[in-house]
């Protein structure tokens, strides 16, 4: 396989004007440009630059590991040591590579966005790609920015019965033995830090446990502390929907509705970098 290459198609939008636009990154579950998910209009038409790919051109959302990038990374399926997300992951980090050579692009703004499974995908990106200033995670639910101990809805069990080609294969022997994971997922979004970490929630997305996702944020404000920022800025109480915590480095709001990514949460996630712009 050393002479095989690989590669995979980038859409890209970028509206005129006299200086570098913000971006955001968005890892989609479409190849269509805009598509219900992505009012790129809209977005273009606020300042800012958007960049997507369909994480499905990089390897399918199922268990054959034999298709796109996967065949060059797996051997022995039943040794996995990592799953899909990373691999979804590793693209976009590969597309930031080339969005540093565009100089229509302010590299002091960048954001990583996904919804879902590919929310779980944008978290673990900014985790490990200091370049994105901002990470976006909209309803990533189990295995994002839910902790997953005294979660409702779905827990490890139920996301490795039917997904268990995301992850390593170890992660399934935490099924209904939360209490025994080495870490929770404050972990995941504690690496996220200094750098500025977005999660939306939907008050109807009960798989996801919006209340869950909201105690990932709280989880790590100490950690921010430690770099003397502030975390989430908070009332002390669970939202309610309507809710918008745009004050601090981790933003926060509650949708009213159910589990998708709409204008409503677009708008207000370039509310908060507007806030956050230097």
């Amino acid at each position: 396989m050393k002479d095989e290459k690989f590669s995979f198609p980038v859409n890209i939008a970028i509206p005129k004007q006299d200086r570098p636009c913000p971006t955001f990154l968005y890892i989609s579950f479409y190849d269509s440009f805009p598509n219900k998910y992505l009012p790129v209009e809209e977005i273009c038409d606020q300042g800012y630059a958007i960049i997507s790919f369909c994480y499905e051109d990089i390897t399918l959302d199922n268990n054959d590991f034999s298709n796109g990038l996967s065949k060059f990374f797996y051997k022995n399926e039943k040794q996995r040591n990592f799953g899909k997300i990373l691999l979804w992951s590793w693209a976009a980090m590969h597309v930031m590579d080339y969005i540093q050579t565009l100089d229509e692009i302010d590299k002091d703004n960048i954001a990583i966005v996904g919804h879902s499974r590919l929310g779980k995908t944008a978290l673990l990106t900014g985790a490990f790609d200091e370049r994105f200033k901002y990470t976006i995670s909209n309803n990533s639910g189990q295995s994002g920015s839910s902790l997953s101990r005294n979660k409702v809805g779905e827990n490890v069990k139920c996301i490795c019965e039917r997904f268990p080609y995301w992850f390593c294969t170890n992660y399934s022997k935490y099924s209904n033995n939360e209490e025994m994971l080495p870490f929770d997922q404050h972990y995941l979004l504690s690496l996220i830090v200094p750098r500025n970490l977005y999660i939306a929630s939907s008050s109807q997305d009960i798989w996801a446990d919006p209340k869950s996702e909201f105690l990932g944020c709280v989880a790590i404000n100490s950690v921010y502390e430690l770099y003397n920022k502030k975390g989430l800025v908070h009332n002390d109480q669970y939202p309610i929907s309507g809710t918008k915590f745009l004050e601090g480095s981790i933003g926060y709001h509650l949708r009213e509705g159910s589990h998708y990514l709409s204008r409503h949460d677009w708008n207000i996630f370039i509310e908060y970098i507007n806030k956050n712009r230097k």
